[in-house]
Formats: structure tokens, C-alpha cells, sequence
């Protein structure tokens, strides 16, 4: 373990933690970020319109526009996964490959990962026609037939960047109707590519080599058999939370950490931000202001 004790540990190398890097760096924090995808799930967005002061940006060139940002600073940033956290008399310990280092305050900034469907042949064609990141994996399909299964903003607006490669792409989604932002929703319906199939569930991938069909739970144009090239899965995230889990941090019955408006948790010198928090609206402006918000408050507690 280093005999170097770091002001504040920030854990988590996306948009959320690059904002509180940066704050933590204006005040003179000795600061070091660990994160073991530098951009966070942001980086596999095509388009973002909705981040006040760019009125059109990648996803990657705002997670690197923040990290230079916070780099502007005497910031420390490694990209390696925090492996365990643990409450020292002084402060707090974090374990990563490179070793243990020290810490007066944490600053937990995890994100999310992917949903799974849980579905037979969603592990076996993974990366053969099953996929989670339309942007990513997009371009492999062009003048093929796919689907998006999921009906959020998210889901809308990858099938729209799924219908830059795809001849055609469905929709399919459990409830009524999909429910994207209204720009979105306008954007789908206008789209000649795109073909919704509500109140339906996927009961099966299937395939040979790669992805062939979905089966369904119901029948669709005659058949409950919907052949494919591939299906990608929009159905939400799941918070990455653990690491506060095992420190004693508090959740919620969706395993996100309950932070108050100060971004402080139930322990005290810990703090969270972005989408592994149990706010309502998760955004990259949200997060980000709650990244800065969560310095400004370890900040001040080790003013004290």
C-alpha cells in the first residue's frame, strides 16, 4: 500500500466522474480517478442534442472534451477497474491492479451496464448477432434485417442509427406503445425502415453459425418466427454498485445508491453521482452536476 493518501478516490471513468475530477481539481484536491472504460457508456452514442451549450455532439467527443477538461488540473486518472474498497482508521483503501492506495474520501461514479434479456440463445449468439450497442455494432449490418427489442428513448434512438446500415428494422416491445422522447417517437414514425411491434415479448434467439430468427411469444404477420441478422437489446441498465455494496453503502430496491441532494450516502466521506445513483432522471448534464456536486461536498468535508 502507498504511504500517499489521495484527498479523494473518485470511481468511475464516465462523464460523471470526469466532472467531479475537474471540481475536485479546481480546489486543489489531491485527486486520483480509476476507471476501467474511460468515457463510461456515453462513448457508444452516436448523437447527443440534448447537452445545454452543444446543440449536436458525439458521445465520445463529450466524454473526451470533459476528461481533457479535468486533466487541465493536477488530476491523476488510470484507466484500471477499482477491485475492493475498504474503511481504514484515516479514510478508506482501494484496491486496484496497480496496488492499494489511501483516501479521505470516495467518490463513487460506476454507471450501469447492460440489461440481458435472459433469454435461450442470448449468451450463445453474443457477439454473433446478438448486441448491445446499436452504435458499436451497427455497421455490420448493412442491407440487413435486425431488431431492437426495448421501447425507451434509448431503444428509438438506436433503431434510428441501426437504419443508417439496416434495410429494415423492428421495434419489439412488450407494452402498448413505445414511449421515446416526442422528437423521437416523431423521428421512428416518420422512418420507412422501421416497423413496431408492440405488446410482444422475444422468447428465443435462434441461429447456426449466427443469428437467424427470434421466436416470439405471439404470432406476428402469421407466424410467431421472426426472421433476423441480428437483434440488439435496449432494455435498461443495471447499476454497478457492488463496490458500495460491500463498503456498507446504502441501496435501493433497485440496487442504486441513495444519495441526498448534497450527493453524500449513509456513510460519511462517501459520495455518488450519475447513473449508479437513485435519481429519477439520469442524463449526462444530471450526472455531471451531481459529479460536481459530490466534490464540492468532499471537498468541504475534508476542509473540516
Amino acid at each position: 500500500m502507498s504511504e500517499e493518501i489521495y484527498d479523494t478516490i473518485i470511481i468511475g471513468g464516465g462523464v460523471s466522474g470526469f466532472a467531479a475530477a475537474m471540481y475536485a481539481g479546481r480546489f486543489e484536491m489531491k485527486t486520483l480517478l480509476l476507471g476501467d472504460i474511460m468515457g463510461g457508456v456515453i462513448i457508444t452514442t452516436n448523437e447527443v442534442a440534448n447537452y445545454p451549450g452543444f446543440k449536436m455532439v458525439s458521445g465520445m467527443e463529450l466524454a473526451d472534451k470533459l476528461r481533457e477538461h479535468a486533466l487541465e488540473y493536477n488530476v491523476e486518472m488510470k484507466e484500471e477497474k477499482a477491485d475492493g474498497v475498504e474503511k481504514t482508521s484515516d479514510g478508506f483503501a482501494v484496491t486496484a491492479k496497480s496496488g492499494t492506495y489511501k483516501t479521505k474520501t470516495i467518490i463513487f461514479a460506476t454507471g450501469t451496464e447492460w440489461r440481458k434479456l435472459g433469454v435461450s440463445g442470448e449468451k450463445e449468439y453474443a457477439n454473433k448477432g446478438v448486441h448491445y450497442c446499436a452504435l458499436c455494432d451497427g455497421a455490420f449490418y448493412k442491407d440487413k434485417t435486425v431488431a431492437i427489442v426495448g421501447g425507451s428513448d434509448s431503444a428509438a434512438k438506436d433503431a434510428l442509427v441501426l437504419t443508417e446500415y439496416a434495410k429494415k428494422v423492428y421495434m419489439i416491445y412488450r407494452g402498448e406503445q413505445i414511449r421515446p422522447e416526442p422528437i423521437n417517437l416523431r423521428r421512428v414514425e416518420q422512418n420507412e425502415k422501421i416497423e413496431v411491434i408492440n405488446k410482444t415479448n422475444v422468447k428465443e434467439i435462434k441461429g447456426e453459425q449466427f443469428v437467424t430468427s427470434v421466436v416470439l411469444d405471439k404470432e406476428y404477420n402469421g407466424s410467431s418466427e421472426l426472421a433476423l441478422d441480428a437483434a440488439f437489446i435496449a432494455i435498461g441498465h443495471i447499476p454497478l454498485s457492488s463496490l458500495a455494496k460491500d463498503l456498507g453503502v446504502a441501496l435501493n430496491e433497485k440496487n442504486e445508491i441513495i444519495i441526498d441532494r448534497h450527493g453524500m450516502t449513509n456513510l460519511e466521506g462517501v459520495y455518488a453521482a450519475g447513473d449508479v445513483v437513485d435519481t429519477d432522471f439520469k442524463q449526462a448534464i444530471t450526472g455531471v452536476g451531481e459529479g460536481v456536486t459530490a466534490a464540492y461536498n468532499a471537498y468541504n468535508h475534508i476542509s473540516k
